[in-house]
């Protein structure tokens, strides 16, 4: 598919929506309720001003950034995304070599389609995603799986102890139950994008939860697996459960789904190597704060204790250095990257993260910060 004109995360997100069929399309671009918050993640982080500086003589910008005992090309992640592989065929795959090429981690969703093993054999191991569930056993051999494919770094994600209500997703059978009309409507959706159904529908399978199926052995099926993941999230987890899950990882465990300078604290107490900033994309609690308004509390409860990631509404390489003035070391992207992989496969991934670094590498020279590891607050607008 031709990405002539792509140019910014919209462009990206339109042609994604030419590309998949409806449902896809809604589980990426959506949120819960009423969206409040996915559209505050944008706006609030849109509105930080920067200071521009001229005449400064300070050549190119370093953009390495050290995280954990890697050297990121940039301080950029390509966040956990459920279901990507149903975006492009075998898209986990595709996206992970897109970062390996670019010299940055990728991330791997627990609900991704490709299974850990598959990715790590096609690309550097990636990180890997995983939720607290009731079934602790279920944890384990999943914790065991992922170390053994490689995994080395983990992204628990503590903020769904309960699902929210994604209204979109309800609408089109994603979350939901649909009648004989509706699935007739999703099957004629899906005739509609033809080289969706032949590439991913056709060509991408199997069509699983590919870290999960070994674990239902025989009866891994889409239904199944989700409707499992759905009613096994633990309303009861708590800050003690970190030492389950330290015991059963011997790498480095990052916090995701942090808003609250006091969860902050308690993740610092209980161990965490470091924290993502998050409320889910906008897809759990709408009408919570967004993450460029809650990261600057959260930097300064945290004090350099440990290293603080954030996602949320980064959608360009002035947005990565937006957020590193707000206080984080690095940043994660999901939305951004799925319609990019949807737009345009691995090539559409790696022109995009090509075109974040030039971006970032121009707002630093034109707001005179030589080195990402001193963007800061003073590169911020006081005048306000």
């Amino acid at each position: 598919m031709s990405l002539a004109g792509t140019v910014s995360a919209d462009d990206y997100r339109r042609a994604a929506g030419r590309r998949l069929p409806r449902l896809l399309f809604d589980y990426i671009d959506g949120g819960a309720f009423d969206e409040v918050t996915l559209a505050a993640n944008i706006a609030d982080l849109r509105a930080v001003r920067l200071r521009q500086r001229v005449m400064t003589g300070l050549g190119e910008p370093r953009l390495e950034t050290a995280l954990l005992g890697e050297t990121l090309s940039m301080p950029l992640l390509l966040g956990p995304v459920g279901f990507a592989g149903m975006a492009a065929r075998r898209g986990e795959v595709q996206a992970a070599r897109a970062a390996s090429r670019a010299g940055l981690p990728f991330t791997l969703s627990t609900v991704g389609i490709c299974p850990a093993r598959e990715v790590a054999a096609a690309a550097a191991p990636p990180w890997f995603q995983l939720y607290m569930v009731r079934d602790r056993a279920f944890m384990e051999r999943l914790l065991a799986q992922a170390w053994e494919a490689g995994c080395r770094k983990l992204v628990l994600t503590v903020d769904l102890p309960a699902p929210a209500p994604r209204y979109r997703d309800m609408r089109s059978g994603m979350s939901s139950t649909l009648g004989f009309a509706g699935r007739i409507g999703r099957a004629l959706d899906g005739l509609t994008h033809p080289r969706w159904m032949a590439g991913v529908y056709l060509g991408g399978r199997p069509h699983t939860f590919g870290n999960l199926a070994d674990l239902f052995v025989g009866n891994a099926d889409f239904a199944r697996s989700w409707d499992w993941i759905r009613h096994n999230f633990d309303p009861t987890v708590c800050w003690r459960d970190m030492a389950f899950t330290r015991k059963n990882w011997a790498g480095e465990i990052v916090v995701k789904g942090i808003l609250d300078p006091d969860d902050a604290r308690a993740a610092v107490d209980a161990g965490a190597d470091a924290i993502i900033v998050s409320n889910h994309g906008g897809r759990q609690l709408d009408g919570v704060a967004s993450t460029a308004r809650c990261l600057p509390r959260i930097a300064e409860a945290v004090d350099d204790r440990l290293p603080i990631l954030v996602d949320g509404g980064i959608r360009s390489g002035l947005d990565i250095l937006r957020m590193l003035t707000l206080g984080a070391r690095a940043c994660l992207i999901g939305r951004a990257w799925a319609f990019a992989l949807a737009a345009g496969g691995e090539a559409g991934v790696s022109r995009m993260l090509a075109q974040m670094r030039a971006e970032l590498s121009a707002a630093m020279v034109l707001s005179g910060c030589k080195d990402v590891s001193s963007a800061g607050p003073q590169l911020l607008d006081r005048l306000d």
